[in-house]
């Protein structure tokens, strides 16, 4: 029996709607995404308690335990996971979504009563379960559980047509037959085929495949709004799918990719594979107190901060760093990559949790030009995004992939724990150029002792 009249579900219904595009809107800045993400979530909760109070919901129990355990798990999950892992946490819960629209699409199969329900059905089971696997992948990956290399076998490009034509013939057969069978050998089939996807993807370009995914699971949500015959769900879902598609466009422009040679380009040949090894030629190193006097005696300084400064949790004594340097009298800016952590706005979201202002931050091509009149380039805990591989190095995996211009400035500064590589799995070529000086550590650490230099001079 519902509790409300049709009418007032369609008003909370459009009071949720409007809440889900009002915080994209309010996510679009760093300045508003904490209000978006707070109006993101009180149109959820509107949703949810519409569907309470308007549905003639059955097994009420078993949905509130479900609930319940989700909750228990959940919420202290969130709280302990660091910011540096917030992607992985993204690439979860994305996952979630995913896996659960396309079980709540299998079991509704025999509810069925037209060819657009089956087609609808057939589409969530499948993108779904490929959605919840990838982004499976995706978490090992980041994760570092597994590792961040594509992974080939011989004829992988073979069983994916053959998963490919077995996923349009289970599709069809599901969709003619109402076959329970055949539709869950189709979700184990999406199951395959989103962890051969993710496979072969390189470190460099798993942010890209996190919002594809992403884009892939609001899909397969708004196809199971069709499937409930939920608008809420139809919006919410087409919304994230837009949103994500954009965002894949974007990062792939931003990395100068091709989205389609992102997911397909190592079963082509085309790896993306680096080499592991650390070459012994010989770099410039120096201590903290070398580091203070080059940053001291500048006029222009350009920080490019990477997941090495997230790692170390230093974005606070970066940020008193930069304070000192600016009580000298010295101009200081923070250079921001479009993948300078694990996702987009990651890097963003990590500064301004130490209250670095939004001024100071930015964007690739509004720093690029700048770094040819910047005395140093201090490169804390980043190397991809710095790598003059990207424009030099046609057989590079970030080969067309845009940079940070770190190299034209009169001096650059890493801060490194060692010369292991970067995500990508390669070298950077910047680190052995006369110019380069090294300062080897904990990022944290160095700051610290850096900033105690700095203060002395």
């Amino acid at each position: 029996m519902s509790l409300i009249t049709p009418e007032v579900e369609a008003l909370l219904y459009l009071f949720a709607a409007v809440a889900f595009i009002l915080a994209l809107k309010g996510l679009s800045s760093p300045k508003s995404a904490r209000r978006g993400n707070v109006i993101g979530a009180v149109g959820a909760i509107v949703g949810v308690v519409a569907v309470f109070l308007a549905e003639e919901l059955k097994n009420i129990g078993w949905i509130l335990i479900v609930i319940g355990i989700g909750t228990i798990i959940s919420i202290p999950a969130s709280r302990m996971v660091k910011m540096t892992q917030m992607p992985q946490l993204v690439a979860l819960f994305n996952g979630v979504g995913g896996g659960a629209a396309g079980i709540v699409a299998l079991l509704e199969l025999f509810a069925a009563d037209s060819f657009g329900f089956l087609l609808a059905v057939a589409f969530t089971v499948f993108v779904g379960s490929v959605s919840f696997s990838g982004s499976v992948v995706t978490f090992l990956k980041l994760q570092e559980i597994m590792t961040t290399r594509p992974v080939l076998f011989k004829g992988q490009q073979y069983v994916m047509v053959l998963l490919t034509i077995a996923a349009l013939a289970g599709a069809v057969i599901v969709i003619l037959d109402q076959n329970f069978v055949v539709a869950s050998l189709l979700m184990a089939v999406g199951l395959v085929m989103g962890v051969l996807v993710v496979l072969p993807v390189g470190g460099a370009d798993v942010p890209i495949v996190i919002s594809l995914l992403n884009a892939l699971t609001g899909l397969a949500v708004a196809a199971s709004g069709l499937v409930l015959d939920n608008t809420l769900l139809l919006v919410a879902g087409t919304l994230v799918g837009a949103s994500g598609t954009i965002l894949t466009r974007a990062m792939a422009s931003a990395m100068g990719r091709s989205v389609t040679n992102t997911i397909f380009g190592a079963f082509k040949g085309g790896s993306t594979a680096g080499s592991t090894e650390v070459s012994d030629r010989p770099v410039k190193s120096g201590s903290a107190e070398d580091v203070a006097i080059l940053l001291g005696y500048a006029q222009r300084v350009i920080v490019v901060p990477g997941y090495g400064l997230a790692v170390a949790q230093a974005q606070h004594t970066m940020y008193e760093l930069a304070k000192a340097l600016e009580e000298k009298g010295i101009e200081v800016v923070f250079g921001i990559h479009p993948v300078a952590g694990r996702m987009p706005g990651h890097m963003n979201v990590l500064l301004a949790e130490a209250n670095v202002p939004y001024e100071v931050l930015q964007e690739m091509d509004e720093v690029n030009p700048q770094f040819k009149t910047a005395d140093v380039c201090l490169v804390v805990g980043a190397n991809d995004v710095v790598n003059p591989a990207a424009k030099t190095s046609p057989g590079s995996p970030i080969f067309g992939m845009p940079i940070l211009n770190a190299g034209e400035a009169q001096q650059v500064v890493f801060l490194k724990r060692s010369m292991r590589p970067g995500f990508a799995g390669i070298e950077n070529e910047l680190l052995y150029e006369p110019n380069t000086t090294l300062l080897f550590g904990d990022a944290k650490d160095s700051l610290g002792k850096v900033l105690s230099a700095v203060k002395a001079l």
